[in-house]
């Protein structure tokens, strides 16, 4: 099956997936280290809350309105976070998977009387990738550009600013992309390389990652289909692949410290 690509249609989804992978990979294997698998969940969830909010409150075309109460949520419950691991740090799991659960049912009860609640919550958990803009690239490329270099550059000295630095990269990932990719890209690769400790496994990942988006745009531009869950469904598929190349010889500690 020969299909035509449109690249103005596809060029800024295939830059807005790059941007994810190079920034959530590399975070991906700090969040496996450290055990706290559901965070990006939901630090999500309560940034799409925010979201929601924003439009209940009639912010919702108001750029900076939208983006000032989602930051604000995700970073109060970053250091909501950051207190509880420093407290009770066995049962960081189980506050991690309330506050999704909590944030969720809000979200779900200020949608019930919306029209278009139901595809509202839809797009904010699957995204619109196909639908990026430029526009919207720009200003989250800066962001992501600054915390990476951070991370690559002072790395130990800001694991204790970990939750807040996450809280913001999540907060632009969500908007960009969607909860469920936004999870299946910082989760899936890391998993995927987490049975090696080679220093140049991140770039596998980053492949991982890669592969993923170009692979998932083009059968959804292909057969029509929704780009996110494809992305993820193949996230997953590769993954498994480069999990079961590592051999068991090659096992070690599932993210570098």
């Amino acid at each position: 099956m020969t299909v035509e690509i449109d690249w103005s249609l596809l060029g800024p989804p295939l830059a807005a997936g790059f941007l994810i992978v190079v920034t959530h990979v590399a975070l991906g294997r700090e969040v496996l280290r450290r055990g706290i698998i559901f965070i990006d969940l939901t630090i999500a969830q309560v940034a799409a809350l925010g979201v929601i909010v924003a439009g209940s409150l009639g912010l919702g075309e108001i750029f900076w309105g939208v983006q000032t109460l989602a930051v604000s949520a995700a970073l109060v419950v970053a250091a909501l976070l950051s207190w509880t691991e420093r407290r009770w740090p066995h049962l960081q799991e189980a506050f991690i998977g309330s506050l999704y659960v909590i944030s969720a049912s809000v979200a779900l009860l200020l949608l019930a009387n919306d029209p278009h609640g139901a595809e509202a919550f839809n797009t904010l958990l699957s995204g619109q990738l196909l639908w990026v803009t430029y526009k919207q690239i720009i200003p989250v490329s800066l962001l992501y550009t600054g915390i990476l270099i951070a991370w690559w550059l002072w790395g130990d000295r800001l694991k204790s600013l970990f939750y807040f630095l996450f809280a913001l990269l999540v907060t632009a990932s969500v908007q960009l992309v969607g909860v469920f990719l936004v999870f299946a890209t910082l989760i899936l690769p890391a998993l995927g390389i987490c049975r090696t400790t080679r220093g140049g496994a991140v770039f596998v990942g980053y492949g991982v990652g890669a592969i993923s988006y170009i692979a998932g745009l083009w059968h959804s531009f292909a057969f029509d289909i929704p780009a996110g869950p494809m992305v993820v469904c193949l996230l997953a598929f590769f993954s498994v692949v480069v999990f079961f190349l590592f051999t068991p010889g090659e096992s070690g500690d599932s993210a570098p410290s």
